[in-house]
């Protein structure tokens, strides 16, 4: 995650990161550039149309749908974010769910072979969920055309939450903890598993493909529009008017592409492995 004093808004302007849209869209700008030029060219000089040419209504169209692409990639974005949030919410439920499970441990607890289990074993899920989510065969489970070798390809957080269960069932059945601890320990450990499907649902449901791909669509074509009407009023001027509304609309669009999966390696992903390594040393002060 990138690390930025918010308050600072002027440095933002000239700074570009490896995250940063730009860099990604100069290819595209590129072209959208020569195009541009290219269909300025014809009209202005190839074709001469007149002023009261037809083709200067086309902006007409711009008008109306303005409007609708703001409320698509408004829309868009939102959604993108509010999984974003949804994953840090429950990655803290996950941070206070370790604390809370490791101060009734330590407080139950007797033997230092139980505490030191359990001191292991719950910063290992976190380790385990956050290698969990940031392998690209977990976000694909839901696809119709993808079939994981179950054998090959264990659950592995549900193993670590497993262990932790019949560890606890033991120390029942050997009269370490009462009846009530049992029950109380159980529902720690099944909030592990509630955060981990969370994540999962997060993880392996991306925006529906008709939906993003129409908004790639609308864009592309609304770009592609814009210098047929517009030349007869900026001219050559058109080149770079075009360009920045393409970068624009398409940096909206890959924003809400890289946040809507969270528990991604790019740079505005959520910092799991930190997180992880804090809640490692949290447990480790408290048992």
């Amino acid at each position: 995650m990138t690390s930025y004093n918010p308050k600072d808004w002027f440095s933002f302007i000239f700074h570009f990161s490896k995250a940063d849209t730009f860099r990604k869209l100069i290819p595209v700008m590129f072209f959208m550039a020569i195009y541009c030029g290219g269909i300025a060219y014809l009209e202005l000089e190839y074709w001469d149309l007149p002023e009261d040419s037809k083709v200067k209504n086309i902006s007409t169209m711009h008008s109306m749908l303005g409007f609708v692409i703001s409320l698509l990639l408004a829309y868009r974005t939102n959604t993108a974010y509010d999984r974003w949030w949804e994953g840090r919410r429950m990655w803290g439920s996950l941070v206070n769910n370790s604390r809370n499970f490791a101060m009734k441990l330590s407080v139950i607890l007797v033997d230092e072979k139980d505490k030191a289990f359990f001191r292991k074993m719950i910063p290992g899920y976190a380790s385990i969920l956050n290698k969990h989510l940031k392998d690209e065969e977990t976000g694909m489970q839901l696809f119709d055309n993808v079939d994981l070798e179950l054998d090959h390809h264990k659950h592995r957080p549900n193993q670590v939450a497993k262990i932790m269960f019949k560890k606890i069932h033991d120390l029942y059945v050997t009269n370490k903890i009462s009846g009530e601890q049992l029950i109380t320990l159980n529902n720690e450990v099944t909030t592990f598993t509630d955060i981990c499907g969370a994540c999962e649902r997060i993880k392996n449901t991306p925006i529906p493909y008709s939906y993003s791909a129409f908004i790639k669509k609308f864009i592309f074509i609304f770009v592609l529009t814009l210098p047929f009407s517009y030349v007869f009023t900026l001219g050559y001027y058109v080149i770079p008017v075009v360009v920045f509304i393409f970068y624009v609309l398409a940096s909206l669009e890959l924003i809400a592409e890289e946040i809507e999966d969270p528990f991604g390696d790019d740079e505005n992903d959520l910092p799991t492995r930190k997180m992880a390594e804090n809640i490692k040393k949290h447990v480790e002060e408290l048992i």
